[in-house]
């Protein structure tokens, strides 16, 4: 008779998930995993695999969180330009406040692993091409409600937001921060003027 888990996989990998995100897949050993989790290295493996199908396991699972919250602030009706304020604001207010300066686990993993795993590569791909086509709809719909000029090119102002907003993630990991981030986010703002 096969043994029933000890244990909730879904609160495991929530667990993990914040540990990644911390410390980073280098950092975190199996040792670090088992410690802070609590369950046997043989769960690990048994549940998740090695560590780095956990890892991507917990980053994919990290993206399930965040991404549909970015979905839905730009999807609401109405006037588009002003979510996408709000956007910029709320990156720009969470980094200047990251007490734990953890930084987004996404940019993070894309720092870390530079196109060595092709998994982590492709949820990071995947999550950055998400934000660009969320971000394009949204100044699509600004554009054809009359809050962009006709001419303005939705594309590359989502693209520009994207490298701001994961740029906005990379500093976040800095004391010194906050000044930086507000002054820059007072300039990219004005180009949604």
């Amino acid at each position: 008779m096969p043994r029933t888990k000890e244990f909730d996989p879904a609160t495991v990998l929530e667990r993990a998930v914040e540990l990644f995100w911390e410390r980073g897949y280098e950092a975190t050993s199996l040792s670090d995993l088992v410690a802070h989790l609590g369950i046997a290295k043989a769960s690990i493996y048994a549940t998740f695999g090695g560590k780095q199908e956990f890892f991507a396991r917990a980053l994919q699972r990290y993206l399930d969180r965040t991404d549909p919250l970015i979905m839905a602030q730009l999807s609401q009706p109405g006037p588009v330009l002003p979510a996408v304020r709000a956007l910029v604001n709320r990156f720009v207010s969470e980094a200047a406040e990251d007490a734990p300066r953890r930084g987004c686990m996404v940019v993070n993993s894309a720092v870390e692993f530079a196109g060595r795993d092709r998994e982590v590569t492709r949820l990071v791909e995947s999550s950055w091409s998400h934000l660009e086509t969320t971000l394009t709809s949204a100044l699509l719909r600004a554009r054809a409600q009359g809050e962009l000029p006709p001419e303005a090119d939705a594309r590359a102002l989502a693209r520009f937001l994207l490298v701001f907003l994961q740029g906005v993630r990379v500093l976040e990991r800095t004391p010194e921060a906050a000044a930086r981030l507000h002054d820059a986010a007072r300039i990219a703002l004005t180009i949604l003027a």
